[in-house]
């Protein structure tokens, strides 16, 4: 007998269904919703991580530079005693606290002072004592008496090496020192690269290191030598030192990225010289010292606000610098006007009584 024969609908009647599985009524989504989520806890994880590494990348390089320098001199016998160690770092802190109380600068971080001791220490060897503790004095003093466009002119700790080598007898750069090791060349690479890049200078970093090695692999192809010979090269760690250490120093550095190419293509160009034209040692030391007035003529070409290390109201951005506007000429350059609402925007910031550091390195 048919259902309507006896007015009855189908539909009238309340049929009580079994439940659906959650697939079924959510599809693969309800699944994925309903599995323990392992996101959350490696994005909070990585978040604890990026803050226990500190704003200031000076004090990731004061750490870096003292693990190599203890590890070198454990490691590697680099000829180098605890006095002169001990008086190095005392002249160059010493040094620094006196210039400024002369300069009436007040008290400021002695972070800068203590990388110059600990590159100094690195890179410079002396068969007496006293060497290395006039060479800090040399150094330091450097960024008080030679000035230009409001910039001291020479990185310190390479000022200080070149005129120790220069006018100090029984001093030496010892670059064989490092060795050639695959293993500490790639230690150098990840540590310099992290202090660069905090930095917002490891663009000048690698950019030499493209120059420089790209004119040894040409070099190595004209005269048909064994690739070996580059990778031998490669290696070296008085060179990666030196591009991730001293050559990324934010304040003796182009201001504009594109000065920045120039610098780092004109030193690469001069070391290749030095090196295998003139057949002189410590090639990459020499080029930047004899480059660095020209950071003045990158900076008047292309002009960028300049980097200082710290400021109490300066936000941080991609590029360092004065709220992070050390970049801002890339596409040609803004007029004044958007120059001076920057500077506005950086003071109405003050107002706001928000107080942000300045992430740099070098």
């Amino acid at each position: 007998m048919q259902a309507s024969a006896i007015g009855v609908r189908l539909d009238s009647i309340d049929v009580e269904k079994p439940p659906m599985p959650a697939a079924a009524r959510g599809g693969f989504g309800s699944i994925v919703s309903q599995a323990p989520s392992t996101t959350k806890p490696c994005i909070a994880l990585t978040a604890r991580a990026m803050a226990l590494v500190p704003e200031d990348p000076r004090i990731l390089q004061i750490a870096f530079l003292g693990v190599l320098l203890a590890a070198g001199a454990y490691l590697r016998d680099f000829s180098l005693h605890p006095q002169q160690i001990a008086l190095t770092f005392a002249a160059a802190i010493g040094t620094q606290r006196l210039l400024d109380r002369l300069m009436r600068k007040g008290a400021t971080s002695l972070r800068s002072a203590t990388i110059t001791a600990l590159s100094l220490t690195l890179l410079l060897r002396a068969d007496n004592l006293w060497a290395l503790p006039v060479a800090a004095v040399l150094a330091i003093a450097s960024k008080f008496a030679i000035r230009l466009r409001g910039k001291h002119l020479f990185n310190p700790a390479n000022f200080g090496v070149a005129i120790a080598l220069l006018v100090l007898p029984g001093t030496w750069i010892s670059a064989g020192q490092w060795g050639n090791d695959i293993a500490l060349a790639g230690w150098l690479v990840v540590l310099g690269a992290t202090v660069a890049s905090r930095a917002r200078r490891a663009d000048i970093s690698w950019l030499f290191l493209v120059f420089y090695l790209g004119a040894l692999a040409a070099r190595v192809a004209w005269l048909g030598q064994h690739w070996a010979v580059w990778t031998h090269q490669l290696q070296s760690g008085a060179l990666l030192l030196f591009a991730f250490f001293m050559i990324s120093d934010p304040m003796t550095t182009p201001s504009h990225a594109r000065g920045r190419a120039a610098h780092a293509a004109l030193v690469a160009a001069i070391a290749y010289a030095w090196g295998f034209g003139l057949f002189r040692t410590n090639a990459v030391l020499w080029a930047l010292f004899v480059a660095a007035p020209m950071v003045a003529v990158w900076d008047a070409l292309w002009p960028a606000p300049r980097f200082e290390w710290t400021s109490p109201h300066a936000g941080f951005n991609g590029q360092g610098g004065i709220n992070g506007i050390d970049d801002i000429h890339k596409s040609g350059g803004p007029s004044q006007d958007r120059r001076q609402s920057q500077i506005a925007d950086v003071g109405a910031r003050r107002s706001d009584g928000r107080d942000v550091g300045v992430v740099a390195a070098g």
